[in-house]
């Protein structure tokens, strides 16, 4: 069901020359104070509480009567006005309404807070007014209320149309915002430190970086243990892992050999050159405080390199 507050919106946008009354009849009825016209009324009709009402203020200004003697009149006769006729605004409407308030402005204190009647209680209001431009203003206002559901009714499809139009891009914007959300949760951080104890917390980021790897991953590292194979176990098929280490004793090979029999090859290549630890992921290039077998164990910083490419260092390497 489209809601009234949709609906009104939609009327807004429309050509308001499609809400007409009787062909022939005198669209304009003078007061003291106004040539009041369709337009002008229906300027005025707001969606509160999921129904379309007119406020005391715009009413008395209609009549060409202050306020409060519309206030008055309701007072001697609030039988006439059950609550569907009639309510008060909170003063929380009135900071988010569309309108501003005669004796507020938006976000001021409000000395009172306004009345806003329905159809029927604009209806009732001439009866207890008893005036001859409160009968023919409100001739005008409900010949008004009937053309604008004329209008909805006439226009169903399309108004249907443009709700489902909205809907659609509303859904859209939240599956493209939840896109980006993911992109920036699955964003690998680019510096920072690990505390003694940290144990989980450092592997789950070095383990993220492997998952992360598309083509290559090197690692830098010359105290390396079976635990190092196994984490980068957890990158993806088809993404090569190579190790450098100074310190390739006959257990690490062994421990190699019994890997590579069983899962995918990891190649561990002796290399005394390095001192600190360096894992490249792809072309990113990170230098990483700490063994990857010890991480979390003791203080330890981590941070990616952006002045030297993973091409460079491979092909220090090789030299």
């Amino acid at each position: 069901m489209i809601l009234f507050l949709q609906r009104c919106k939609i009327i807004k946008i429309m050509n308001k020359d499609n809400i007409n009354t009787t062909e022939g009849e005198d669209l304009s009825i003078t007061n003291s104070n106004n040539n009041i016209n369709t337009s002008d009324i229906e300027s005025l009709i707001y969606c509160i509480r999921g129904v379309q009402v007119m406020l005391d203020k715009d009413l008395a200004m209609l009549y060409g009567v202050e306020t409060r003697i519309i206030n008055q009149a309701v007072k001697r006769n609030t039988r006439r006005f059950p609550s569907d006729f009639m309510f008060q605004l909170t003063k929380e409407e009135c900071s988010k309404s569309q309108f501003v308030i005669l004796n507020g402005k938006r976000g001021q204190n409000l000395k009172f807070l306004p009345y806003a009647f329905t159809e029927s209680g604009i209806a009732m209001l001439s009866s207890v007014l008893k005036s001859q431009t409160a009968i023919e203003v409100n001739i005008r206002i409900m010949r008004t209320f009937i053309a604008m559901r004329r209008f909805l009714v006439n226009n169903t499809q399309i108004i249907q149309r443009l709700s489902t139009i909205e809907y659609h891009q509303v859904e859209t914007d939240k599956r493209i915002d939840e896109v980006f959300n993911r992109l920036d949760a699955n964003a690998q951080p680019q510096q920072g430190i690990f505390f003694d104890g940290q144990i989980f917390d450092a592997y789950q980021f070095v383990c993220g970086l492997i998952r992360n790897a598309q083509r290559t991953i090197v690692l830098i590292d010359n105290y390396v243990d079976e635990t190092v194979l196994s984490i980068l176990d957890k990158r993806n098929e088809n993404v090569s892992a190579t190790i450098y280490t100074a310190n390739l004793n006959q257990q690490l090979q062994i421990d190699l050999q019994r890997h590579n029999s069983q899962y995918p090859m990891i190649e561990i290549i002796r290399f005394h050159k390095a001192h600190d630890r360096f894992l490249i992921i792809d072309n990113e290039v990170y230098l990483i405080g700490a063994s990857i077998k010890d991480l979390g164990k003791k203080w330890f910083g981590f941070t990616l390199i952006k002045e030297i490419t993973a091409e460079e260092i491979i092909n220090k390497i090789r030299l």
